[in-house]
C-alpha cells in the first residue's frame, strides 16, 4: 500500500441524481471502508490539489458509498460539484471520520436543516427499534423534505434564510420533550447551531456534554458554502 492509498481512496461514481428537491444523492464505487453512522469523507474536487469539501455518508455498504448533499444554487466549488458530476468521474476523499455519531441516551434528539438530514438519516437508522427518538427539521420547502427513518416535525421557511434562523429554535422552544434530558444532535448553519444550544443548555438546562454539534455551513466561510 503506497502513502496516497493509505490516507486516500479512489472511486468511481456510479450515480448521480436527485434524492428529493434540491437534495443530491450520488453513489461512488469503492474499496470496503470502516464507518459509524453520521460520519463524513472530504472529497478532493478536481484532483489531489483541488479544493476540498466534507459530505457526510449516507450509506456504505462494502463496494459503494452513498452521499446526499444540499445543491443550494451557490457558484463554489462544492455546489458545482454537486450540480454537474457525473457517472464515470473519478474521485479522491479520505477515509469516513468524525465524532458526531449516536451515544447511549434515555432518548434521542434531532435538530437540524437540509443539510442536517444527510447525517440525521443514518444515525437514525442505526438506533436500535426500541430507542426514543425526537426530531425536528426546518427546510425551504415540502419538497425538500429528504425521506427519513424515524418520524420527525418538519418546518418551512418557505424562502427565508436558513443562516441565523429564528425559525428553528422558536419550533424547539414549543417541543414538547420529556422532563429529563436525553442526547441531542444539533446540526446546519453554524449560528443557528448556536442558537439551539444555547435554549437546550440555558432555558432547558440541559449539560453541555448533552448537546453534540455539528456546524456544517455558515455564510462567507470558505469551504463550507
Amino acid at each position: 500500500m503506497n502513502l496516497l492509498e493509505r490516507f486516500l481512496v479512489r472511486g468511481t461514481v456510479e450515480y448521480a441524481g436527485v434524492a428529493a428537491g434540491r437534495i443530491r444523492r450520488v453513489r461512488i464505487a469503492c474499496r470496503p471502508l470502516s464507518w459509524t453512522p453520521g460520519q463524513h469523507v472530504r472529497l478532493h474536487l478536481g484532483g489531489l490539489r483541488g479544493p476540498r469539501r466534507t459530505y457526510s455518508v449516507w450509506d456504505l455498504d462494502g463496494r459503494a458509498m452513498e452521499l446526499r448533499m444540499l445543491d443550494h444554487g451557490g457558484d463554489g466549488p462544492g455546489a458545482r460539484w454537486a450540480r454537474t458530476v457525473r457517472p464515470g468521474e473519478q474521485v479522491l476523499f479520505g477515509r469516513p471520520e468524525g465524532g458526531f455519531i449516536t451515544r447511549p441516551a434515555p432518548y434521542h434528539l434531532f435538530v437540524g436543516e437540509e443539510t442536517a438530514t444527510a447525517a440525521f438519516g443514518p444515525m437514525m437508522a442505526a438506533l436500535a427499534p426500541s430507542a426514543t427518538v425526537h426530531g425536528l427539521v426546518e427546510v425551504d420547502t415540502e419538497n425538500d423534505r429528504l425521506p427519513l427513518p424515524r418520524e420527525v416535525c418538519w418546518r418551512f421557511r418557505h424562502g427565508a434564510p436558513a443562516a441565523s434562523s429564528h425559525t428553528l429554535p422558536a419550533a424547539l422552544r414549543e417541543l414538547d420533550l420529556p422532563g429529563r434530558p436525553g442526547v441531542a444532535y444539533v446540526a446546519g448553519e453554524a449560528r443557528t447551531v448556536q442558537a439551539v444550544r444555547e435554549h437546550l443548555v440555558n432555558d432547558r438546562g440541559w449539560p453541555r456534554r448533552s448537546v453534540v454539534t455539528k456546524p456544517f455551513w455558515t455564510p462567507g466561510r470558505t469551504g463550507m458554502e
